[in-house]
């Protein structure tokens, strides 16, 4: 796949991902939100909780097996940790989630999948 289309892809997973969030009642503050350390896919608030999601979109169910690992979780928790230090940040509890893609299939949400 050409580094054009995975990054359609790449966004059109988002998409989908923000709205399965929605659907659960939550807010999405920002997306593709970049630090010097890394990059959340999307930040999302439902009371009092901000999510730091991850989203991952394979062209196959068993692809998503493999699709998310500690190096990434570690990524996504620098950036998290460098986004919620900044002074206008709301205060309140923070954790990192993922969501899975696949075609066919409903998303898959997995809440606060990193302990550090």
């Amino acid at each position: 796949m050409s580094r054009q289309r995975a990054e359609q892809a790449g966004r059109r997973a988002e998409t989908i991902a923000a709205w399965y969030l929605r659907l659960k009642g939550w807010r999405i503050v920002d997306r593709r939100v970049r630090t010097p350390v890394g990059e959340v896919d999307i930040v999302a608030r439902r009371l009092g909780m901000t999510a730091f999601v991850e989203v991952k979109a394979r062209n196959t169910v068993a692809g998503l097996d493999h699709a998310i690992d500690h190096h990434r979780l570690r990524r996504v928790a620098a950036a998290a940790s460098a986004i919620s230090a900044r002074p206008s940040f709301p205060k309140g509890d923070i954790r990192i989630d993922v969501i899975l893609i696949a075609p066919g299939r409903i998303p898959k949400h997995l809440p606060n999948v990193w302990t550090g």
